[in-house]
């Protein structure tokens, strides 16, 4: 019954942290896909592919997902710095 509230602006679980959190997780997976997608080659193509499976680490519910989209963030970092790396191998070669 209450389901047609998903996603509205009156969606009484909308505006809790979780939900604020899995939100901008979505906006930022999107923009992310797009910046691999745009410097994709085949010496990044691994490090691409861990960087896109990222957020299948992103499990639970409060401080648990919090903890867990923390450390998906870290070694997020570390799989773009691989893949630029390779990028700019590959530019210098």
């Amino acid at each position: 019954m209450f389901k047609r509230l998903r996603g509205t602006y009156i969606d009484p679980f909308g505006y809790a942290g979780d939900r604020i959190l899995e939100r901008r997780l979505i906006r930022e997976y999107e923009k992310m896909l797009e910046q691999l997608l745009a410097g994709l080659d085949q010496d990044n193509y691994q490090a691409a592919t861990a960087i896109a499976e990222l957020p299948m680490q992103i499990r639970g519910y409060g401080h648990v997902k919090l903890a867990s989209a923390e450390k998906a963030r870290a070694l997020q970092d570390q799989l773009w710095e691989s893949f630029n790396d390779s990028e700019r191998h590959q530019t210098a070669a």
